[in-house]
């Protein structure tokens, strides 16, 4: 009788993951993108009642969203991100500010900080792509300080970013064991990756307004400035890019509010505010 041997699949290499969506988000100009989402950064920093005088870390931090937010707001911030050329959009803004921001070359999984170096830590619409979930917390809360502020803004899994995503992995799925980002839009995972050093965890529903002059103009800048997109269009032959952005554009259509040609549709996201234990 012959035995069968099972072996056993390999699980995806996490690093060989984050390079190709590091590259993937260099690929566009998502300071393009994240300009209009600034309002959003002004929220969370509302949200989480921030101080002035705090010590601030923007992880993920694109194209400084939150990192303008809080330095309005007169805190010592440190900008970060894996992207480089993001990093300097930031500072261009920040200059053109004249705010005083430190920016570092630096990657949420393995932050370059001491334990408890910061009174907050925040991201918007950034920690949540990280392939490594559990590693990317972990470190958020290692270099928050006891007592201090972990804050985030991310998208929903049924929001119109959680569908446009849920839409592209049909078309190129992730690897194996790799988790959806939108799953740090709920309770359940926030609670996961959090609660067992958090004194206190609350998430606000919010929603972020997306206003383009068209459907067709929501697709020219996505497509070409926003990694993702970008990156799955020059994946597929012809026949798929035409079938992926009919989806795309099913997706716009189905949360578009208005009936006039443009587009208004609301984002949901939410506010993810914890207390450090």
């Amino acid at each position: 009788m012959t035995s069968i041997v099972e072996t056993a699949v390999p699980a995806p290499s996490l690093d060989a993951v984050k390079t190709k969506q590091q590259g993937a988000w260099a690929s566009g100009d998502y300071a393009i993108i994240g300009t209009t989402l600034q309002i959003v950064g002004e929220q969370l920093c509302e949200t989480m009642n921030l101080k002035p005088g705090s010590k601030l870390l923007d992880v993920a931090a694109g194209n400084g969203n939150a990192t303008l937010a809080a330095a309005r707001r007169f805190c010592d911030v440190t900008s970060t991100d894996y992207v480089d050329t993001l990093l300097e959009k930031g500072r261009a803004r920040a200059e053109a500010e004249r705010l005083p921001v430190t920016f570092e070359v630096a990657d949420v999984e393995a932050l370059p900080f001491e334990d408890s170096s910061f009174d907050a830590v925040v991201s918007t619409f950034g920690v949540m792509f990280t392939p490594d979930q559990e590693r990317a917390a972990s470190e958020m809360q290692r270099v928050c300080r006891p007592g201090g502020t972990i804050a985030m803004a991310n998208w929903t899994p049924d929001g119109i970013i959680g569908q446009v995503f849920k839409t592209l992995g049909r078309y190129l799925p992730p690897p194996a064991g790799v988790k959806s980002p939108a799953l740090w839009g709920t309770q359940a995972r926030i609670g996961e990756l959090f609660a067992a050093k958090a004194d206190s965890i609350d998430l606000t529903a919010r929603d972020f307004v997306f206003r383009y002059p068209s459907n067709d103009h929501f697709m020219d800048i996505f497509r070409t400035y926003y990694g993702p997109m970008h990156k799955a269009f020059l994946a597929l032959d012809a026949v798929g890019q035409k079938e992926l952005d009919a989806d795309l554009r099913a997706v716009l259509d189905r949360f578009n509010t208005v009936s006039d040609g443009t587009l208004v549709a609301p984002g949901a996201y939410v506010d993810v505010v914890i207390r450090r234990a």
